[in-house]
């Protein structure tokens, strides 16, 4: 059932001035929250709480279950709007996307798809924020098993290497269970920092930090914390984990 949204004109991106981009990564569950309700404009309410300049999002609903979700989250919010690849799978969808108060100048869809697993991928985005060099975003969702993480890791990692250094965002839902798994271990070694891991999930009473960003050059996280509103607790079972980044 398609869903009205308001048109509204997009948000003018924060100078350089300030020094700092919000940055933010939220599984939204296919925009089905803990009362088992779709409901986009909840996805809608607290994104306008969060403020992000730049979002990355998991279980984005598939075009043959709600074809025009992305449209209603571009129209209602103003961000540019890039889909990953957008799959339908029994129980619920899942796909990533990338929202950026910024143009995006360059996408690539990375196929993380391991053998026998369910198929899983990645957005790599360049992102022109006024910087010296644009911004690289890469946005994931990882397998629920562990050789199946360590794999996509191992392509994530050898994806970004073989690129021209940039300033680089790294986010998502790694679906990391085990502090001390070779995965986090891996990133944490490559982005030369140990970012802190608030719990995010599930939504009503987080246990689990399996929502993650890392940023590059070493140094330019200020601050991570869990956007823990009533709407966003309700909105999906994953609470947004938000990033401030010194630029």
């Amino acid at each position: 059932m398609a869903v009205e949204a308001p048109e509204r004109t997009r948000s003018a991106p924060r100078t350089a001035a300030t020094r700092t981009l919000t940055a933010a990564t939220w599984n939204i569950h296919g925009a089905i929250g803990t009362d088992g309700r779709y409901a986009p404009m909840r996805i809608v309410a607290v994104l306008e709480e969060i403020g992000a300049d730049i979002v990355a999002l998991q279980e984005v609903a598939s075009e043959q279950e709600h074809a025009d979700f992305l449209a209603v989250i571009e129209r209602a919010t103003g961000y540019h709007v890039v889909a990953g690849l957008l799959r339908q799978r029994r129980g619920s969808d899942f796909g990533n996307a990338v929202l950026s108060r910024y143009p995006v100048t360059n996408v690539e869809r990375l196929d993380l798809a391991v053998d026998g697993y369910e198929p899983r991928g990645a957005l790599d985005v360049c992102v022109e924020a006024r910087l010296a060099l644009p911004l690289r975003v890469l946005a994931t969702h990882l397998g629920l098993r562990p050789g199946e993480r360590r794999e996509q890791v191992r392509r994530l990692l050898a994806h970004v290497e073989c690129e021209s250094p940039h300033p680089t965002l790294l986010m998502g839902d790694l679906n990391e269970w085990y502090l001390w798994g070779r995965p986090l271990r891996w990133l944490h070694s490559h982005f030369n920092e140990r970012p802190s891991a608030p719990r995010t999930f599930p939504a009503r009473r987080p246990l689990f930090a399996l929502d993650r960003i890392w940023v590059s050059p070493a140094g330019s996280l200020r601050g991570l914390a869990c956007h823990a509103t009533p709407r966003a607790r309700a909105a999906s079972d994953h609470l947004p984990l938000v990033a401030t980044i010194d630029v």
